[in-house]
């Protein structure tokens, strides 16, 4: 059995998770060389007694959606094994790494049906338990309240979860119920045909009231709690952001924006490429004024901004997808949070009164 890593899962012990999307990668949670000696046989029936806690039908669900590899390449069920064969389970999240502990945490939930569960998540809550962060986490919470249902009893740190955003980060995330479920939207994240939109609010003003950000995203070379954009091509992996300006309030922007792709922390790293680190990101500069006067007035109205939302200005606003049985276009809506809304009320007075007034009357 392989123990590969996930590089980019857990920057530091504050809970700084893959961004805004689903895995664009697949990890190896199993692999096996079969025997010199091996006489032909289907391949559930000999992954069967070799995976533990690992029933037929689900090793035939796992080989039906393209997760389970021979040599390099995806079978069937029925496959025959031959001598020498690797074959391998691959999924689009990695291994299991602590133990899930249930708690009783209380969820915002818009939708639940038998496959499926909508989160609306708050700031502050990490998605699943890694360094510094094994109790309070979504997860947890999930595996109480989803207790009586099989993939929540293994004690999987990613049961359910195709994609995670960031601690600090707010709004809707998918979660699967089932095994089936996981499986099918596990993979239109990774074929990007998931409809995701976050509201963010950014330092600066944009020239364009419409544009895309391109630039693979990589960890930084010079501090590994950061991501970094490589516009060359040559490190990292491909990224696309596509943004709206919302609402201008000259000193700070609201955007909306859309991933083409989900990387790590990449509205946040992709922002402060172009010149526009979103406002009170500590990690990417944006937890200073960037923009502005140099007034006391100002500075004092900027720190009580801070005050109101002390994090990141960000939130998964929006979430589309074909449902997993239906296969009908489901579509769900977050309204900021009320933090995000204090905030921007408190930019709408004080542009209202910048319009008005000089700064030297400030």
């Amino acid at each position: 059995m392989t123990d590969d890593r996930f590089d980019d899962l857990e920057l530091d012990n504050e809970g700084a998770e893959v961004e805004e999307g689903g895995s664009d990668e697949l990890f190896e949670h199993f692999s096996v060389v079969v025997d010199k000696g091996q006489a032909m046989l289907r391949l559930d029936k000999y992954l069967v007694d070799r995976m533990e806690h690992c029933s037929r039908s689900r090793i035939q669900t796992a080989a039906d959606n393209g997760n389970i590899l021979v040599n390099g390449s995806p079978v069937k069920s029925s496959y025959k094994v031959k001598p020498l064969d690797r074959i391998s389970l691959v999924m689009p999240y990695p291994r299991r790494e602590v133990e899930i502990i249930p708690e009783n945490i209380p969820l915002n939930i818009p939708y639940e049906d038998d496959d499926l569960i909508i989160v609306n998540k708050e700031a502050g809550m990490v998605v699943h338990p890694g360094h510094g962060n094994y109790s309070g986490t979504l997860v947890n919470a999930l595996t109480y309240h989803l207790r009586e249902l099989p993939m929540f009893q293994e004690g999987d740190m990613r049961a359910g979860l195709v994609h995670r955003i960031d601690k600090n980060t707010s709004g809707l995330l998918v979660v699967a119920k089932n095994e089936r479920a996981h499986t099918r939207l596990a993979k239109q994240f990774f074929d990007h045909t998931i409809s995701r939109r976050y509201v963010a609010l950014v330092w600066g003003n944009f020239t364009e009231d419409e544009g895309t950000i391109t630039g693979n995203i990589a960890r930084s070379r010079y501090d590994r709690l950061k991501m970094a954009v490589y516009p060359d091509g040559e490190e990292g992996k491909h990224a696309v952001t596509h943004y709206k300006v919302l609402r201008r309030y000259g000193y700070v922007t609201l955007v909306e924006c859309r991933l083409e792709t989900g990387r790590t922390h990449q509205i946040r790293v992709h922002m402060e490429y172009i010149g526009h680190p979103l406002f009170n990101d500590e990690r990417y500069g944006g937890d200073r004024i960037l923009k502005g006067t140099t007034f006391n007035k100002y500075k004092q109205f900027i720190e009580n901004c801070f005050t109101i939302m002390p994090r990141h200005a960000l939130h998964a606003r929006s979430l589309g997808f074909e449902h997993p049985t239906t296969g009908k276009e489901i579509y769900f809506e977050s309204e900021l949070p009320q933090d995000f809304v204090d905030v921007l009320a408190k930019w709408d007075t004080y542009t209202a009164a910048r319009d008005t007034f000089t700064d030297d009357e400030e």
